[in-house]
This record gives C-alpha cells, sequence and structure tokens, in this order.
C-alpha cells in the first residue's frame, strides 16, 4: 500500500513538473514541443535520477557506518566533482556545460582516489568515515581558494549552480551523461543491500555468513561515489537529500538497513524532483537555488535526528 502511494505520489510529479506552468504548452505545436522535449524532460529525469541516486547511496552509506547521519558528501566526491567545476570554469576557461561536466567529473575522480589512499589498504568503517571528512573538507577550502584566486571577480556567480544545485538548462545529452554511470553504479550498489543487512548485525556474524567486510566497505564507497560523482558533474552539488529519505525509509521498513536501499531511492527522487517545483515559485527573473530548498526541507529533519540519538544515548 505504501508502494503504491510512494508510485502514484512520483506520477503525480512527474505530470506537474512536465506540465506546469501551462502558458508555454498552450502556444504554437513546436513550441510545446520544444518546452516539452528540450527543458521539461531533462529536468525531470535528471531530477528523479539524481534524487533516486542521493536516497540510494546515502541509505548504503548510513547502512555501512551504523550511522544516520552519513551521507553521499562524506566520500567527498560531491566537493570534488565542485571543486573540479571551478578550476576548469574560472583557470582553464571550460565555459560550455559539457566542458564543466568534464571537470567535475575528474574532480570527483581525484577525490575518490584521494580516499582510499588516505584510508590505506585494509580501512575500517571509521578510517574510511574519517578519511572521507577530511577529504570533503579539504576540498570545500581548496573550492573557496579558487575562487578568491579567480582572474575574473564574477567567478561566485558564474559557478553558483554548481555550487548549489541546479537542474535549469540541461540537455538531454548531459542527462544521458550523468545518468548512465549512475544508474550503472546504482544498480551494482543495489545488489549489496542484503550484504549490508547481514553487515548490521556485526562484522564476525557478517563474515561467517560470507561477507567480506572490508570489500564491501570498498565496493559501497566506490560505487556510492561513482553514482553521485556523475550526478554532481552535471547538475552540481545538492545536500541533505541524501540524508533525509534513508531516514524515512529506515520507517517505513522497520529498521532494516539494507531493505532501506530502494524506498530511500524512490523516496530521494520524490523529494528532489519536488524540491525542483518549489523553485519554480520564485518571481520572474529571481531564481531560487535547488540546494537551498533542500536545506530547508533537510534542516529540521537532521535537528529531529540528532535530538533523537542524543536521547537514545541518554537513556
Amino acid at each position: 500500500m505504501r508502494l503504491a502511494i510512494a508510485l502514484l505520489l512520483v506520477l503525480t510529479l512527474c505530470a506537474a513538473a512536465l506540465l506546469l506552468p501551462l502558458a508555454p504548452l498552450q502556444g504554437p505545436e513546436e513550441l510545446a514541443q520544444l518546452v516539452l522535449v528540450e527543458l521539461r524532460l531533462p529536468r525531470l529525469l535528471l531530477g528523479l535520477g539524481y534524487g533516486a541516486v542521493l536516497g540510494l547511496t546515502g541509505a548504503a552509506l548510513q547502512a555501512l557506518f551504523a550511522n544516520p547521519l552519513a551521507s553521499p558528501d562524506i566520500t567527498g566526491a560531491s566537493s570534488g566533482a565542485a571543486l573540479g567545476a571551478v578550476v576548469g570554469s574560472t583557470f582553464l576557461g571550460f565555459a560550455s556545460p559539457l566542458a564543466m561536466g568534464v571537470s567535475g567529473a575528474a574532480g570527483a575522480a581525484l577525490a575518490l582516489l584521494l580516499l582510499f589512499a588516505v584510508a590505506g589498504r585494509r580501512p575500517d568503517a571509521a578510517t574510511l568515515l574519517l578519511a572521507g571528512l577530511a577529504i570533503s573538507l579539504a576540498t570545500g577550502a581548496l573550492t573557496s581558494l579558487a575562487l578568491a584566486l579567480a582572474p575574473s571577480p564574477f567567478a561566485f556567480y558564474e559557478v553558483f549552480d554548481w555550487l548549489m544545485g541546479s537542474l535549469v538548462d540541461r540537455s538531454l545529452g548531459q542527462a544521458v551523461a550523468a545518468l548512465l554511470p549512475a544508474c550503472v553504479a546504482a544498480a551494482f550498489l543495489a545488489q549489496r543491500a542484503g550484504a549490508l543487512d547481514r553487515l548490521s548485525l556485526g562484522e564476525d556474524v557478517a563474515a561467517s555468513m560470507g561477507v567480506a567486510p572490508e570489500r564491501l566497505r570498498r565496493q559501497v564507497v566506490l560505487l556510492s561515489a561513482v553514482a553521485v560523482g556523475a550526478c554532481v558533474a552535471v547538475c552540481g552539488a545538492v545536500g541533505f537529500v541524501g540524508l533525509i529519505a534513508p531516514v524515512i525509509a529506515r520507517r517505513l521498513t522497520r529498521g532494516h538497513p539494507g531493505r532501506a536501499l530502494l524506498p530511500a531511492s524512490l523516496i530521494g527522487a520524490i523529494i528532489l524532483v519536488g524540491a525542483d517545483l518549489l523553485t519554480r515559485l520564485a518571481p520572474l527573473g529571481r531564481t531560487i537555488p535547488l540546494g537551498v530548498v533542500t536545506a530547508s526541507i533537510g534542516t529540521p529533519v537532521f535537528l529531529w535526528v540528532l535530538l533523537s540519538m542524543r536521547g537514545r544515548m541518554a537513556s
């Protein structure tokens, strides 16, 4: 029943994303087709795919680290992709969306390589978590430094979409470039749901059931970074979705971390497409950054998770 409601909500949001506002669709047929196919369809596909990837990877990382505050940002892929896009656009002259996407993908890949170099050959969960946080902080600081040293005083405004996330003015080609590697990585990640459920019983128990914890950690972090990095390279960094969706999904699956992966992906898609619809409420000539909407939704959930964790620790 809950799955049917979620699917109905997804279909409703998809229809709204394609049809609203109605005014551009009531003109000439050529204009209506252009608006639907060239503008709104890529935006919808990226919203569904990126949101699903954030929800799925967030659930997998929270299951891996047994921490409800873990999110896709901790792999360093998001901040690495943002750094790559900033450096490519401000210092190398990569101004086109495709070129910035390539720069972002390169930044995400370098951040991932650095993560495994810092964490070592056989990292435990705590080492991976700390290494990911350190790389996220370092790449974030380097992004700020790159903007401060940029030749153009308007560099921040030129890469604003990459720093706050946006689905506007993306093409079908960009949607395919982002979602193809992201969906492949997400599909492999979804296959680890059973192993993540067994890992929640403890590493020794999981090992006795045929799970290799070290290899599983590397696989989950690698696949999560590839999936998120591919989307960030095209759409920029969007926060909080990978934190919110798994929290809701675990409630629906009665606390099973592995079983929450697919519901989390569906919830993530709902959140991101819904947030993108809210950005369209901005006055004409103004834009509401997608990351601002997701942060506004996610901050109360984040605080609620923190307070519930403190309550459990106190008891």
